[in-house]
């Protein structure tokens, strides 16, 4: 298993997206991804041959002073972060301290690592593998039409069923960013639908990282 990442960045911020937004975080985000989203905020993170390759020592260090400097937990993101195998950097940030691991992913690859919180942003052309809608702890669904609603829903219930006993995912609705169309559809149906909560990205609002 390898022991070094592609690493797009790494910071020290506030969670600004779903049910932990406002959270002191320290985000590790890694490069590479093939789910290629039209509207994505990141796609400098696509290539990983783009981007420095860092050791899981130095990340798992990097962990431990922002522990240190307030941060409540670590936020695994990309690109699309299970396009690597987490176990080697899930397990080096665990022996080095106690912080909570909380991943985003699309769920279009096998979950790897041992992450404490998973949030799944599923893409309608690119739906999420079985084992990641038993495994999610909340529920991110980009909106920029209709169809995303009805995806939405659909990917909802899905991971219900999935689950079965376990407890039922957060569900949250996040308008695709400058999108009024998204905002307007994301706000009347969080009205109509009890269990759905709106998401914001508050970071860019706020003119954070």
């Amino acid at each position: 298993m390898s022991r070094s990442l592609p690493i797009v960045e790494r910071f020290h911020s506030l969670q600004g997206e779903g049910a932990h937004a406002g959270r002191s975080a320290f985000f590790i985000r890694l490069a590479s991804c093939k789910v290629g989203c039209a509207w994505c905020d990141t796609k400098t993170s696509w290539s990983a041959k783009s981007h420095p390759i860092e050791t899981i020592l130095t990340l798992a260090k990097d962990v431990v002073k922002a522990e240190e400097d307030g941060a409540a937990f670590v936020v695994l993101t990309g690109g699309e972060p299970l396009h690597h195998n987490l176990e080697p950097l899930c397990d080096e940030i665990k022996n080095q301290t106690s912080i909570p691991i909380h991943l985003e992913t699309s769920g279009v690859d096998e979950l790897t690592g041992s992450p404490n919180w998973v949030t799944l942003s599923p893409k309608r052309h690119a739906p999420p593998r079985h084992n990641l809608l038993i495994a999610c702890d909340e529920i991110k669904v980009v909106i920029d039409s209709k169809e995303d609603l009805v995806f939405a829903e659909e990917i909802s219930l899905e991971a219900i069923a999935a689950k079965k006993d376990y407890q039922k995912p957060l569900l949250f609705l996040q308008p695709s960013w400058k999108n009024k169309t998204g905002h307007d559809l994301a706000i009347e149906f969080v009205k109509k639908n009890s269990e759905w909560r709106l998401s914001l990205q508050t970071h860019k609002w706020l003119g954070v990282l």
